[in-house]
């Protein structure tokens, strides 16, 4: 048995028939890569029972503790049953890409079962309509709860079941795996008591780390090198009140050099800067177009990773987080990627301050049993249409393979990601980069975006907005130096006359 961190229970705690607490991936693939051409469900379900072993989420499920007075655990499944977990769906024709969208909202809206391993993959076949996607493609579209996995260890789970090439090479190492027994409730009640028992000492070695933090984010916050702007709280927009049970979802993709060249035109600016600014201006369009657009800056959440490189297989989720504006009151484009890097430099720094392995470990202050109270009843009263956002929306950016990835022998020609929504959050961005694209996917509150292709149309415009802004001084440079007129040669300077021979010499 092995008990979930406070960060990891809290996504339990979340939970609601409203608020599924799962993130996953969007997968498409191209069976005529596969060894006869195409690929059969059995033969996908055989393929993924081989790398069961290459991740533990596949095989456990969670146990709670009666009333929640201690955070779950979990344990080897003994009624594991992988056809649960595989299912197996078509799209009628014309199968085209609206289509699929709808069909991932709908799966997306879906809470999973809490008492089997939380994960689930759902093979769509008939991607017979979609531009740029071979004809007789098929989708993989996986949920996992985020109680699992984070973005970073979410990529280990995608590795095992993901070969570099078409061969399908069975692993060479043998199944060991044993289920457990299920745990009598008076043995989860003594573990709860002795857990309880050091959970002063906890909180004492938290703050304990915490304080020389503190001390130095108020030294550099007085030399002005820090300013704590982003610790206000976020307008209040559309997307930050109670959500209803619905999603929408869709991603556009974008090229992986384009968004680099972009970020070349702000000194020290990172893809994620770029993307970003992206987001900052398609949410600036779509908000202005409602009449719905605050003065102040939207904000996002991003995401960071301490997940060591020792931990990459680990369970749960090993994350913190910074608050960065988006520029929404920028209307110029690169004035507004200038803006975003800028803040994003400011709450790194203040981040990095306190440290952000201490930023996260400050969920174990909270006691179990009044961390899943808090989250029912936050739920129950609609606490989330009563104040203001400490942020907009999140923007959490997972790094893909440079290489292609084969599923079943059946190529990937394209990823995208889903991430969960919750009260005072309505709207998420996953972004994710493989070989040469970088997607940036969204799932959304479908009663607060119920027009995903008009946003999924601003974020386009946005990009090609900013990729002209900030292409444009190199691409004028460039032509000056071709219009350039050619230097003029100095004219050749005249040869001396010989000399004559003076007079008289032989």
């Amino acid at each position: 048995m092995q008990q979930l961190s406070a960060m990891d229970a809290s996504f339990v705690y979340m939970e609601t028939p409203h608020t599924p607490m799962h993130i996953g991936s969007v997968g498409i693939y191209d069976p005529s890569t596969a060894p006869d051409g195409f690929v059969r469900f059995k033969d996908i379900l055989r393929f993924i029972e081989q790398r069961l072993p290459g991740a533990r989420s596949f095989r456990q499920r969670l146990v709670r503790v009666p009333f929640d007075v201690d955070h779950p655990y979990w344990i080897e499944d003994p009624e594991f049953d992988i056809e649960f977990h595989v299912r197996h769906i078509a799209l009628p024709k014309p199968g085209d890409w609206r289509q699929l969208c709808i069909q991932v909202a709908r799966l997306h809206a879906r809470a999973m079962d809490l008492t089997k391993p939380l994960w689930e993959f759902t093979v769509v076949e008939g991607l017979d309509n979609i531009p740029g996607i071979p004809p007789g493609c098929f989708a993989l579209v996986s949920k996992v709860h985020h109680a699992a996995i984070d973005g970073m260890s979410g990529v280990e789970m995608s590795a095992a079941v993901h070969d570099l090439d078409a061969k399908m090479t069975a692993p060479e190492k043998p199944d060991t795996w044993q289920p457990d027994n299920m745990p009598r409730v008076a043995d989860l009640l003594a573990r709860s008591y002795f857990n309880n028992l050091l959970q002063p000492m906890r909180i004492a070695e938290t703050i304990g780390r915490s304080l020389p933090g503190m001390a130095k984010l108020a030294v550099q916050a007085g030399k002005g090198d820090v300013s704590l702007k982003n610790t206000r709280p976020a307008p209040k927009t559309r997307f930050n009140g109670k959500v209803s049970a619905h999603r929408v979802w869709d991603a556009v993709p974008f090229k992986l050099a384009e968004v680099r060249a972009i970020k070349e035109a702000v000194p020290d600016a990172t893809v994620n800067d770029v993307i970003l600014t992206v987001v900052g201006g398609a949410l600036r369009s779509y908000l202005k177009d409602k009449g719905d657009l605050p003065k102040e800056t939207l904000t996002a959440m991003a995401p960071i990773s301490v997940r060591q490189e020792g931990e990459k297989a680990a369970l749960g989720n090993l994350v913190s987080a910074m608050v960065v504006g988006l520029g929404t009151q920028i209307e110029d484009p690169l004035e507004r990627l200038r803006f975003v890097h800028d803040d994003a430099v400011n709450s790194k720094a203040m981040t990095n301050a306190v440290g952000a392995k201490t930023l996260a470990d400050y969920s174990k202050l909270i006691p179990s049993g009044l961390a899943g109270l808090g989250a029912r009843l936050y739920t129950r009263v609609g606490a989330a249409n009563m104040h203001a956002p400490a942020f907009n929306c999140v923007v959490t950016n997972v790094p893909g393979p440079k290489v292609p990835l084969y599923f079943c022998g059946a190529k990937m020609v394209a990823m995208a990601g889903t991430a969960p929504v919750f009260d005072s959050m309505g709207l998420i961005h996953p972004v994710y980069s493989y070989v040469d694209t970088i997607a940036v996917s969204f799932t959304a509150d479908r009663d607060m975006l119920p027009d995903p292709d008009v946003y999924a149309a601003a974020l386009r415009s946005s990009f090609e907005a900013l990729k002209a802004a900030a292409l444009k001084p190199a691409a004028a440079k460039k032509e000056a130096n071709e219009n350039k007129p050619a230097p003029r040669k100095a004219p050749a300077k005249p040869k001396p006359a010989p000399k004559r021979a003076a007079k008289g010499a032989k």
